[in-house]
């Protein structure tokens, strides 16, 4: 069986924290950011984590960590 590709797409999206955890970025951050408060935009430029074992196997599985 040939090895496994990196995910391109989910290798900008995620990274693994040296714990092992997975690090996602927020949506909603790209555009149309005037209606928005200073104290949301803030929140979202925080990174969050990919919380549920499910999506963290498959993230992981997706870029090979």
């Amino acid at each position: 069986m040939p090895k496994m590709k990196t995910h391109k797409g989910a290798k900008k999206r995620f990274k693994v924290t040296g714990t092992g955890k997975v690090r996602r970025y927020k949506a909603f951050k790209s555009h149309i950011l005037t209606k928005k408060t200073s104290k949301r935009k803030r929140r979202l430029r925080q990174a969050g984590l990919v919380k549920t074992t499910g999506d963290i196997k498959r993230v992981k599985r997706l870029i090979q960590a």
